[in-house]
């Protein structure tokens, strides 16, 4: 006899009794799956930082990229199906230039979060498609203020000082809960992050399986060189 849920689990136009769409929760379990990314607000800026996970001492670490430039004020960091993240992030980018062609002016962050979270949550609407199985940690700095957003496969959307997503979420959060700052610096942040990453991660973690990006009032979104990645991994190891 098959599982009363089994129906519920086929379609993702259909609601269960109890409210669910089996199809969106199972999209979240792909994000838990997923490599750890996490984000950090700072004084002036945000960090993003993930995990690559390297699954094979054959595998080129240049070859996995989780962290994307969208424009030049923002950065998007990404846990889940990675393939999904890219067409996600080519959306984000074609929004980002559609504002600027029309207004003449930089996006605002927080219009372009709920246009992507728009898109995604379509995808939970219609028969024939699926959800995307991957969230986002976008990161950036306009005008109004500094900003950091955590989106879900449901189309969902959180502002955070401090978040992170993937597999290592919770570890990562409780270090955050702990030892996060409002009047960080960007060193500060940087190395929290760092820390947080260590915390939610079994295997020890270089230069090669870290990705840092970080967006600066005044400045363009950028990655952090190999070198400077090492310096602050460097000094959790010693702090540990």
């Amino acid at each position: 006899m098959q599982p009363a849920n089994m129906a519920y689990d086929r379609a993702i136009t259909v609601f269960s009794p109890d409210g669910r769409l089996f199809q969106v929760e199972y999209a979240r379990e792909a994000v838990k799956r997923g490599t750890t990314a996490v984000g950090v607000k700072f004084k002036d800026g945000v960090v993003l930082a993930i995990d690559k996970r390297i699954a094979s001492k054959l595998v080129d670490a240049s070859s996995i990229e989780k962290i994307f430039q969208i424009d030049e004020h923002i950065g998007c960091a990404t846990s889940g199906l990675v393939a999904d993240a890219r067409v996600l992030v080519d959306r984000a980018r074609i929004e980002a230039q559609i504002n600027r062609l029309y207004y003449n002016e930089k996006i605002s962050v927080e219009i372009l979060v709920k246009r992507i979270c728009d898109f995604k949550q379509t995808y939970t609407q219609y028969g024939g498609v699926r959800p995307f199985g991957t969230a986002l940690l976008v990161a950036g700095v306009d005008d109004a203020d500094i900003h950091l957003f955590e989106t879900d496969p449901s189309g969902a959307l959180m502002a955070y000082r401090a978040g992170a997503i993937g597999e290592g979420r919770n570890p990562a959060l409780t270090i955050f809960e702990s030892k996060y700052r409002d009047d960080m610096d960007m060193d500060d942040a940087v190395a929290l992050s760092a820390e947080a990453l260590h915390q939610a991660t079994e295997e020890e973690l270089t230069s090669k399986t870290v990705e840092v990006g970080v967006v600066r009032k005044g400045e363009n979104f950028r990655k952090l060189s190999p070198e400077d990645v090492q310096k602050y991994l460097s000094g959790v190891k010693k702090k540990r």
